[in-house]
């Protein structure tokens, strides 16, 4: 763990630590206990979390998650909504050259707003990872962790086992706080899940790297709630990835405010009737206390299910889709020969769960076009497969793809809810000719429960990272968070992201 001794003088006295509580203004016979709540059993948890509780199989879970972050928050650093976050960062905010930013050799930000710009970009083309249910893990933590390490005075940097260790906190607060709702196991409505639990995620993972106490760590948390929330109508707009960068961000100052004493409700977390809570935003919200690692009981949820790996930047709904579209390309293009041509096909119908927010028949920017079921398929059927270039404009102009999609159907079957445990996707292909073609995929290459190999993730890597960085740093890279549970400090990491 990080002393507060062992930070820098400058450090201590832009983000003290304050110990003392002060006593709260409500009578304490009013309500329980504060070791009996709910809140309170995450407080508890997340300060007496210790590297030897993460096992291998977590600790090789956690650095494929933070390998993908990284190269994904790379490539994202060539977007305009990056380029837009970090051009309004440095022209709204005073300059404090602390924290490294993803893509840009010697600029640096504020930690706040290094956590902020870096979570956009992991973000900014929605190829980061997925969990069950339904988040995006790694982009609310990793950034903000990041920032918090290169804030430290180089002889104060986190072993690579503590920022591992305050990564799968940040990852199993997450997780917790999810399962805490039936509805969240659903493909969201209403609020986007990392601007949620993102948020707190972040909070907590901060709060560990800072070493931070109980009662100073359930504050973060409670702190976290109330910065915490972004609806989805904003989804297939370049404000989405702003919220995976809030949440980084605001995970992160959350912290630093507990840090500083700043106190927040102890009851957060639990259900208290007629007083909403972190149950705002789950209307099934049924809370259980997280069980002390100390007391043996406590199993990593990353232990149990794996990650989400993405192989193309879009919405995860899109790659059961994709994946059934390519099994009738092959099909086409074995039976015709050459490219497809779109005077071929008499219809296409899509068995896809019902979720109107993916359900964009003619998609006009690249945003949109990601969270598109339509969009994705006839892109599949005409090429094959789905990649980074399948999103550039003039690949969304088409005029053989805008073929394809006027003559796209949908149906939603009962038995396909929107639930990415659970969902399927089938391509149903009508020829002029009258043959009939089908694709259908029920577990995509990338699931958890399909997991990338070894090899296809660092593939993934190079190829994100190789847009901003050298092969020499893509390799350095690779060695660092591979070997990231050995380095005695986290220097040999963050030298090769600046």
């Amino acid at each position: 763990m990080l002393s507060v001794a062992k930070r820098s003088t400058r450090c201590l006295s832009t983000f003290s630590v304050a110990r003392g509580l002060h006593k709260s203004a409500l009578d304490v016979a009013e309500r329980p206990a504060f070791e009996e709540t709910v809140t309170s059993s995450f407080g508890r948890f997340i300060q007496s979390v210790q590297p030897r509780h993460l096992s291998p199989t977590v600790l090789q879970r956690s650095k494929r998650m933070i390998l993908d972050s990284i190269g994904v928050g790379l490539l994202g650093s060539n977007t305009e909504v990056f380029e837009l976050a970090l051009q309004h960062c440095q022209h709204m905010y005073a300059s404090d050259d602390v924290s490294f930013v993803y893509g840009r050799q010697g600029v640096k930000l504020s930690p706040t707003l290094s956590a902020f710009v870096n979570g956009v970009a992991a973000h900014s083309m929605d190829f980061d990872d997925t969990w069950h249910p339904a988040t995006h893990p790694s982009g609310a933590v990793l950034p903000a962790l990041l920032a918090i390490s290169d804030m430290l005075h180089k002889n104060s940097k986190p072993s690579g086992l503590d920022f591992l260790t305050a990564f799968n906190v940040g990852i199993e607060i997450q997780g917790r706080l999810m399962r805490f709702s039936d509805e969240a196991h659903n493909i969201p409505k209403r609020f986007h899940p990392p601007s949620v639990v993102g948020t707190l995620g972040s909070a907590a993972a901060c709060a560990r790297l800072l070493s931070l106490d109980h009662n100073q760590c359930s504050n973060a948390l409670a702190i976290a709630a109330s910065l915490a929330g972004a609806p989805m109508a904003n989804a297939a707009t370049q404000s989405k990835p702003l919220h995976i960068g809030n949440a980084s961000r605001l995970g992160l100052e959350a912290a630093l405010l507990a840090s500083r004493g700043l106190e927040a409700s102890p009851l957060v977390l639990d259900a208290v009737p007629g007083v909403a809570g972190f149950s705002a935003f789950f209307e099934d919200y049924a809370p259980q206390p997280i069980p002390s690692p100390e007391g043996g009981e406590h199993s990593f949820l990353l232990e149990k299910q794996d990650i989400a790996f993405k192989r193309f930047p879009a919405h995860l709904g899109m790659h059961w889709i994709v994946d059934a579209a390519a099994v009738v390309h092959k099909t086409l293009v074995g039976l015709r020969g050459g490219s497809v041509s779109p005077n071929l096909v008499q219809d296409i119908l899509l068995r896809v769960p019902l979720s109107k927010y993916i359900n964009r028949p003619f998609p006009k920017t690249e945003h949109q076009a990601r969270h598109s079921f339509q969009f994705n398929a006839c892109s599949a059927l005409l090429d094959g497969e789905v990649t980074v270039q399948s999103f550039y404009p003039e690949a969304i102009r088409r005029p053989e793809l805008h073929a394809l999609l006027s003559r796209v159907r949908l149906e939603h079957p009962h038995d396909n809810p929107a639930n990415f445990n659970i969902m399927y996707g089938e391509v149903e292909v009508t020829l002029v000719s009258g043959d009939v073609l089908k694709g259908r995929c029920d577990t995509f290459y990338g699931h958890w429960r399909n997991p990338l190999s070894q090899e296809s993730l660092q593939n993934k890597f190079c190829n994100n990272a190789g847009t901003v960085l050298s092969d020499e740093r893509v390799e350095r890279l690779i060695e660092a968070v591979g070997g990231l549970e050995h380095l005695d400090d986290c220097k040999p990491l963050l030298t090769q992201l600046q």
